[in-house]
């Protein structure tokens, strides 16, 4: 079951790259006592993920920061090496890249997808979410295969 608006995210850790190390990094302690925008992709360098995502959030950073957010947190079922690779990439800079390696997160909030018929086994959902001291006050979930509800100029609009 998936995680509902007015739950507190379950206890999770992601990983960063940090002077060339993978890093913990607990959810709740990114998410305590801030506004927080966390987005999830299928997958770093993917066309949608690469070309429209993660450009979104990187255009509209300032926006999201004049709006009230403290943090911006990209997650993806991917490790730390490739998330700090497809944030220089992209010019992510002050994006939290964050890697989910092994889905612990996208399973722990019930938004997990099977992407094993295109080779890419279990990923989390695309998805966006609006997070106020570790409570989600808006959860954006992509239909399969859609992008609409979860790019950055959606969220700046449920702002």
């Amino acid at each position: 079951m998936a995680i509902k608006e007015g739950e507190k995210l379950p206890e999770a850790n992601l990983f960063v790259l940090s002077e060339g190390r993978p890093t913990q990094l607990s959810v709740n302690d990114l998410t305590a006592g801030k506004k927080t925008v966390i987005f999830a992709v299928p997958g770093a360098f993917t066309p949608t993920c690469s070309e429209q995502h993660l450009p979104g959030y990187v255009r509209n950073l300032s926006e999201l920061k004049a709006k009230g957010v403290d943090e911006v947190v990209c997650v993806s079922v991917n490790d730390p090496f490739v998330m700090d690779a497809w944030g220089k990439d992209r010019n992510a800079e002050g994006i939290v890249m964050a890697s989910d390696g092994n889905g612990e997160f996208a399973e722990s909030l019930g938004l997990v997808m099977d992407g094993s018929g295109f080779g890419l086994g279990k990923r989390s959902q695309r998805y966006a979410m609006i997070v106020d001291d570790g409570v989600v006050s808006k959860l954006a979930v992509e239909s399969a295969g859609g992008f609409d509800v979860s790019k950055a100029e959606s969220i700046l609009e449920a702002l």
